[in-house]
């Protein structure tokens, strides 16, 4: 069986609410997303449908490179899983976004997880409870607490976690572009000896 690689991206982006959630979990970075290839291109979490306002929340698929985003303190991981594993984590992603438009960003769960008050409420998650949630399965990434009481710190601290990038999120994605283009010179400069290679073995 094969592994897939998923990717963990923990975000501060600066605003009021993220330095009252930091105040109340004493911790940085408690914006959680998922995705599954290096590049980001597919980030999915729950947060602010509207960058600009914060009380309309649900089920997003996230711009990193956005104006939102692109300025925040970060840090990735990645962490290994079998290739029925992240099928299930994709199955469940697509369950919610299938029903998208029913879920809503669970603030007052938060204030449960500040006074450890268990409120589980119907097709309503934040963050880190919806990381928690479509990852429920997965025999090797079993969670300490309940989904509703799971911080970003929780996830970020699992065993077998691994950190690949941490600062300032726009700076990451330099740092892709420069790896690929290096990659694809790489690959330029292989096929070219090749073809020469080939070139002198038919003379």
């Amino acid at each position: 069986m094969g592994e897939r690689t998923i990717y963990f991206l923990f975000t501060d982006t600066g605003t009021y609410l993220s330095k009252m959630i930091n105040l109340c979990t004493n911790q940085s970075l408690n914006h959680v997303s998922i995705s599954f290839d290096p590049e980001l291109k597919e980030i999915y979490s729950f947060g602010r449908k509207q960058p600009r306002n914060p009380f309309t929340g649900g089920f997003i698929r996230e711009d990193p490179q956005g104006d939102f985003m692109k300025n925040a303190n970060s840090a990735i991981y990645s962490y290994t899983v079998s290739e029925s594993d992240c099928d299930v984590i994709i199955h469940h992603i697509k369950e919610i976004e299938a029903e998208k438009d029913t879920y809503k960003f669970n603030f007052i769960g938060l204030l449960g997880v500040l006074f450890q008050i268990e409120i589980n409420r119907r097709n309503a998650l934040f963050c880190s409870q919806f990381v928690a949630t479509v990852l429920r399965d997965l025999e090797h990434f079993q969670l300490p607490k309940p989904a509703c009481f799971t911080t970003p710190a929780d996830i970020r601290t699992h065993e077998g976690m691994q950190l690949i990038y941490q600062g300032k999120l726009s700076n990451y994605f330099v740092n892709t572009e420069r790896k690929i283009m290096k990659r694809e010179e790489k690959r330029s400069l292989i096929l070219l000896l090749s073809a020469k290679v080939k070139r002198f073995v038919i003379k």
